[in-house]
């Protein structure tokens, strides 16, 4: 989990000292908007047009932020407009990694052996951490956004007119409240679990805990009575919470001990995520060894990069829930 410095490697952890143990997320670099017509999106420069073929998605089956784009990639019938690469779960010392395996897709567009190739390619100067998802525009040779939530809506509907398929997710009638939802989830639980697992204080993780269980708990008295988090109909804020519901009982529970309840123990959100689990091509997009082994290969929080051969999570199980 390193970083570049003027485009160089460093092997370093994120350093908590100087926030009293507490993880802290950096800001996404790269956010430049694709749009139907190349005209400038909410942030950045124009000039990236919604084209067959001229993006590639970058992500790695573990990391839940780019699982985001895969699932609207899916969704949204982009497969044969985006072309994609998967790299290992499994930790390198040199961060995500291509190769190679089953699941796994090189880098056919820019060779890359390791993710961070592909930043300095953009900017050879490159400071900051490498992440996924990443959006790369072949025209450019440049990345064009490495922010996850930005990505998913310019997939919502920059391509429509080339045949994306699907509804909206995003509709502007339920902007305001798909906001609030996200921003309580993102906060508390997308990246609580995260605060919880990297803590490196007693402090900074009962911080983290408490308010994340709060948050599940809200989850699940608010589908105890609509079909998903804004009514009847899916949108942006179900997939956004998503990936973090699939990899919890596999991963955060024990993993990044966020082990007051598991998402089994919550009727309705284990309901509705087996539910979501089971819509059409939504397992294509997950690898659950994956998920489990790029967690329990993270040095920082388990030294012995031991992975464990449970927990037994069968996702296919009826939902019950229509």
């Amino acid at each position: 989990m390193g970083l570049l410095v003027d485009g160089v490697w460093h092997e370093d952890w994120y350093d908590t000292d100087k926030s009293g143990g507490r993880f802290e997320r950096f800001d996404s670099t790269f956010r430049n908007w694709v749009t139907a017509d190349g005209a400038p999106g909410p942030r950045g420069d124009g000039g990236f047009k919604a084209e067959a073929g001229r993006y590639h998605l970058y992500v790695a089956g573990s990391c839940p932020w780019a699982h985001r784009a895969v699932i609207y990639r899916k969704l949204k019938g982009l497969e044969d407009l985006v072309s994609l690469s998967i790299a290992s779960s499994r930790k390198h010392p040199k961060g995500w990694w291509f190769h190679e395996g089953e699941g796994l897709i090189p880098d056919d567009v820019n060779g890359a052996e390791h993710m961070y190739e592909v930043y300095v390619k953009a900017e050879p100067a490159y400071s900051g951490r490498v992440t996924v998802p990443v959006l790369w525009d072949r025209e450019r040779g440049t990345i064009v956004n490495n922010e996850s939530s930005e990505i998913i809506r310019m997939f919502d509907t920059a391509f429509d007119r080339l045949g994306a398929t699907g509804p909206e997710l995003y509709p502007e009638a339920l902007s305001a409240e798909i906001d609030a939802v996200n921003d309580r989830v993102y906060a508390t639980l997308n990246n609580g679990v995260y605060r919880c697992g990297f803590a490196t204080s007693q402090a900074a993780y009962d911080e983290a805990i408490y308010p994340m269980f709060e948050t599940l708990d809200w989850l699940d008295a608010r589908l105890a009575d609509r079909r998903y988090l804004l009514g009847d109909a899916l949108t942006e804020a179900d997939w956004r919470l998503f990936p973090t519901l699939v990899r919890f009982d596999l991963a955060y529970h024990g993993n990044f001990k966020c082990n007051i309840r598991r998402i089994q123990d919550y009727p309705n959100l284990w309901g509705y995520t087996r539910e979501l689990y089971q819509m059409p091509g939504i397992a294509e997009t997950i690898d659950l060894d994956a998920m489990k082994a790029g967690y329990y290969t993270i040095q920082a929080v388990n030294p012995r990069q031991i992975v464990p051969a449970g927990p037994e999570i069968d996702f296919r199980t009826p939902h019950g829930r229509g």
